[in-house]
């Protein structure tokens, strides 16, 4: 009897540690892994970051039967799913709307991802340039915020084009300085890098650099993977917008050429049956010329401009894919194809 009770006690414990542990990611913090180089170099890939929940109020789990600590499918699994979506909870926030901030590094999930709940979908990070409400334009790359230039030039990194005077730039000479992205362009001596401002005026005090110039796209040429893929908006990755991003409560009016950038908003992320007969665009089957949001939105974008997917290729992240604030690099992993290099130089260090 008493190894009976003391193997309950046991399981009990177990129970009760799982239980605690599932609130405390839930509704406080969790750990998260960067998997690519869109947010360098602020964070890296291999960092181990810490993300807030507390810090735009927790969200209540659209899906509550999934298997624990599994996210999307089973553990060793390609296609099993980890939750089951017959039962959903609505949308929830405690205390009201995520108050982002500008230039937040921010965990939300991904938004395309249709096939999924919301809390299901996967995790990105990237740098909230834009807030709802805001009208949001890029020239040759820079973020202008209501017209006001609003980037804070050392965090990010663009392709800069290289000229040098030899056939090869030794690679020491570049890891030196912190530059790890880049290769040949068509001419022996010609180059592409992803430099920092530094990093640019770095290399060009290199003796055989003759030139480093950012590589930019012209303005007005069409991008078709540009958001959103209507050729009524000739944008490309460094010349974007202007555009509004909605805030809940306010209202834009319906045209036939300005619905393609809110029309995903209105049909899928709030839930809408939007239909266009005629050039006239009808609403829950109610002719409508203006429409009303209901939350508020958001644009990010990953710091490497130039090697980053997000809101300039996919639009706006509706409030409730906001999963939290990235505020704290744990741990920090440089994996090579013959190592792995601890970087103790992050470990324990603030995200800004």
């Amino acid at each position: 009897m008493k190894k009976k009770s003391a193997f309950k006690e046991w399981l009990k414990a177990i129970f009760f540690a799982i239980i605690t542990i599932l609130i405390f990611r839930v509704f406080f913090f969790e750990a998260f892994t960067i998997p690519s180089a869109s947010m360098e170099k602020s964070l890296l890939t291999g960092d181990y970051i810490i993300v807030s929940k507390l810090s735009y109020g927790p969200r209540l789990p659209n899906t509550l039967l999934s298997f624990p600590f599994a996210h999307q499918h089973l553990p060793f699994t390609d296609n099993k799913k980890s939750f089951v979506d017959w039962i959903k909870v609505p949308y929830y926030r405690m205390f009201g709307p995520p108050a982002i901030k500008h230039d937040d590094v921010v965990v939300f999930n991904y938004p395309m991802e249709d096939d999924y709940p919301v809390d299901q979908k996967t995790y990105y990070v990237k740098r909230c340039v834009g807030l709802a409400g805001d009208t949001l334009e890029l020239k040759a790359g820079k973020v202008y915020i209501n017209k006001k230039y609003t980037d804070v030039p050392d965090k990010l990194q663009f392709d800069y084009r290289v000229i040098s005077d030899i056939d090869t730039i030794f690679s020491d000479s570049l890891k030196s300085i912190g530059i790890t992205e880049g290769g040949r362009l068509r001419s022996k001596s010609e180059y592409y890098f992803n430099l920092t401002n530094e990093n640019a005026e770095k290399l060009k005090h290199f003796q055989y650099i003759k030139s480093v110039d950012p590589l930019v796209e012209k303005q007005g040429s069409y991008n078709d993977l540009m958001f959103p893929d209507s050729e009524n908006f000739l944008w490309n990755q460094d010349f974007f917008g202007p555009i509004y991003i909605p805030k809940a409560g306010d209202s834009i009016k319906l045209t036939k050429d300005y619905l393609p950038l809110y029309q995903r908003i209105i049909s899928v992320y709030e839930k809408n049956d939007l239909k266009m007969s005629n050039d006239s665009i009808f609403i829950n089957n109610v002719y409508c010329t203006y429409y009303k949001f209901k939350m508020n939105y958001f644009f990010m974008m990953g710091d490497n401009r130039h090697n980053s997917t997000d809101s300039r290729y996919w639009g706006f992240v509706p409030e409730d894919h906001i999963v939290g604030k990235a505020v704290l690099v744990v741990l920090s992993l440089e994996r090579n194809k013959d190592k792995t290099n601890l970087r103790s130089g992050r470990w324990f260090k603030r995200i800004k």
